[in-house]
């Protein structure tokens, strides 16, 4: 954890965007694959959201009967791991179908800046946590090259959760080329099996920084 003295604020700039991971229904307190305390980052991503005048926001979009469902995989029950093409894949409960009230981004979230709503998970025999490539590490949502396009240089995340989609987007910022923060407050974790604490240590090799909401200057 980085706790930055008041005179090392950062302070984004335009070249500055923030990535707002996954905050849909279906991922808070009462959804399909709630996260706890998922509802607790509403208020502080809408918060810093205000220092940023440049957001975007991603979506997970499932077909019915994705095969990263474990109800599409007889006999298989949630959070077993299965081998597929592209390698090993968590089950999850049916999540975020596309048009249901469970993908749904919060209502609570007040971010009217937001310039782009990235789509992703939408392959029906792909899973995506990434909001920059599918987990086949190949099939691009296109994000980064909308970035370079836009001359962004530095990433902020934050979302759900923390050690799947916001984990898989800042590693991925990374091997973009893009320097890379994670708010940590401003994330929650499901937590599996450990997958919190590696997630973490994944992103510190990658060279993530690890921040909190108060070292942004607003």
């Amino acid at each position: 954890m980085i706790g930055l003295e008041a005179a090392a604020l950062i302070k984004p700039g335009d070249a500055s965007v923030l990535l707002v991971i996954d905050v849909q229904y279906g991922f808070l307190p009462g959804g399909s694959l709630a996260v706890k305390d998922g509802d607790q980052v509403v208020p502080v991503i809408n918060r810093i959201a205000g220092g940023f005048a440049h957001v975007v926001m991603t979506q997970d979009w499932h077909t019915p009967g994705h095969i990263s469902f474990a109800s599409s995989h007889p006999g298989k029950k949630p959070f077993e791991t299965i081998d597929l093409p592209y390698g090993k894949q968590v089950l999850w409960p049916d999540h975020c179908v596309q048009g249901t009230d469970d993908a749904a981004l919060s209502r609570d979230l007040s971010i009217p800046q937001a310039e782009l709503i990235i789509r992703k998970g939408f392959h029906h025999n792909v899973d995506s946590y990434s909001a920059f490539t599918e987990a086949d590490g190949k099939t691009t949502t296109g994000l980064a090259a909308y970035l370079r396009a836009r001359a962004f240089e530095q990433v902020f995340v934050a979302g759900l959760a923390t050690d799947f989609c916001v984990a898989w987007t800042a590693l991925d910022a990374r091997k973009a080329g893009f320097e890379t923060w994670v708010i940590e407050d401003a994330c929650r974790g499901l937590d599996t099996l450990g997958s919190l604490a590696k997630a973490w240590a994944d992103m510190t090799q990658a060279g993530v920084k690890r921040i909190q909401s108060a070292d942004i200057a607003l």
